[in-house]
């Protein structure tokens, strides 16, 4: 999927642990890590509000868009 999460990075710079994370969203562990491992197919809005609320950021800081990861995939089929 060309959607990238890069929501490990910005708990390292943040200092911030996916646990503590967790419990100031109000998201469950399972949730949370299944986005952080890039395997969600969707997130609400309200749950990306509330990420960069904590996180204070901008939702362009937890996802990004590679086109060439996509590319690839295309090009093996």
């Amino acid at each position: 999927m060309p959607i990238r999460v890069t929501l490990d990075r910005m708990l390292l710079e943040r200092r911030m642990s996916l646990t503590e994370l967790c419990d100031r969203v109000g998201i469950t562990m399972a949730n949370l890590s299944i986005l952080k491992t890039g395997k969600a197919k969707a997130v609400r809005f309200s749950t990306l509000e509330a990420l960069c609320r904590e996180l204070d950021c901008q939702p362009g800081d937890l996802l990004s868009f590679d086109d060439e990861e996509d590319d690839s995939r295309d090009a093996a089929e």
